[in-house]
């Protein structure tokens, strides 16, 4: 690390880049201290349209890790995130069939983390960073998993608590209650893209698990084939909420730094993948991104919208699936083990 506490990368991949543009005061890359950075493309808040200033995307020119420039402020951020950006189902027929949705494509999730728990068969619990509403955990539970969320937003924990049963903590994981060794499993499903210092939550949840415990991350690929064919209108840049977009060399070198070595990747995320281009094709369909946006919708124009959404989703899969199936899948999801 650095005098001031920022990391350094342990090593970066050589790949040839544009020639860069010249230095900013606000353009020094957090993760190598380059000065020098590309524009890739600039955009606003396309999904929640929590604000109409224009961000930047850039490459740096030394490490080529993508960052959204300038970074907001920590009070800016906040604002950038709707009261409800989590899930919580209502009490409707409609909400019923979405949850009902939501529980098939995240059966994808689940099978890959308790895959990766086979290696730690004592009966500690799983950490759910960032857990929303606490359905995953919840479905982690049903099968016999002891679980624990987290989440920094108070409302979001208790809805994990009143909706799923789950227990969870608000917090940061650099500040969980939670002793060292004491965890057979830390997940960060899309939390490494939203913090100013990623490698932190990755040193805290090394601390956390158990010698033969497992980290399992899931993360937007900014290598995919979608960040090239669409740029600022692919979803998974989600700009101003995502402060970094990772490849897939990003995360081998953060990880490598924070003490983990890989053990599986997948490309492919039933939940994440289609949706996420579907999203990318058609912003004002997204069930959570008009519900967040309190857009007034009769029922009837809900479930016509929904069903059309869910059609796009349908007509995503077989592209999403080639894609992955290139190791250029539009999602990395990583179990990742403690180096001996």
């Amino acid at each position: 690390m650095d005098d001031d506490g920022r990391r350094r990368p342990v090593e970066r991949f050589a790949d040839p880049v544009p020639e860069p543009e010249p230095a900013t005061e606000t353009s020094i890359c957090p993760a190598c201290d380059s000065p020098n950075s590309r524009t890739l493309f600039q955009g606003s808040d396309r999904l929640y349209h929590t604000t109409e200033r224009v961000f930047q995307v850039v490459e740096c020119s030394g490490c080529r890790l993508i960052r959204l420039s300038p970074f907001p402020s920590p009070v800016e951020l906040r604002d950038y995130y709707p009261d409800d950006y989590w899930y919580v189902p209502e009490h409707d027929t409609v909400s019923r069939l979405e949850e009902l949705y939501r529980r098939i494509v995240l059966s994808d999730h689940v099978r890959f983390v308790e895959a990766a728990l086979d290696n730690c068969p004592e009966p500690a619990p799983v950490l759910d960073v960032g857990c929303g509403g606490g359905l995953f955990l919840g479905m982690l539970a049903e099968r016999g998993r002891r679980v624990v969320g987290l989440d920094f937003s108070l409302q979001a924990a208790s809805a994990a608590w009143r909706v799923n049963g789950v227990p969870a903590i608000c917090g940061s994981l650099t500040q969980a209650p939670l002793p060292p060794g004491s965890c057979a499993g830390v997940t960060m499903f899309h939390v490494l893209e939203h913090l100013y210092d990623p490698g932190a939550y990755l040193e805290a949840a090394h601390r956390l698990l158990r010698p033969d415990g497992r980290l399992v991350i899931q993360v937007p690929n900014a290598g995919c084939w979608q960040m090239t064919l669409l740029g600022e209108h692919w979803s998974g840049i989600d700009i101003p909420r995502h402060l970094f977009n990772f490849r897939l060399r990003d995360l081998e070198v953060l990880l490598d730094a924070c003490g983990f070595e890989i053990a599986r990747t997948k490309f492919f995320s039933l939940r994440d993948n289609p949706a996420g281009l579907a999203t990318s094709i058609a912003p004002s369909l997204d069930p959570m991104a008009r519900r967040i946006r309190k857009i007034p919708e009769a029922p009837q124009a809900k479930l016509l919208k929904d069903l059309v959404y869910l059609g796009l989703v349908s007509a995503s899969l077989p592209f999403t699936l080639l894609e992955a199936a290139c190791r250029a899948g539009s999602t990395i999801m990583i179990e990742a083990a403690r180096k001996a």
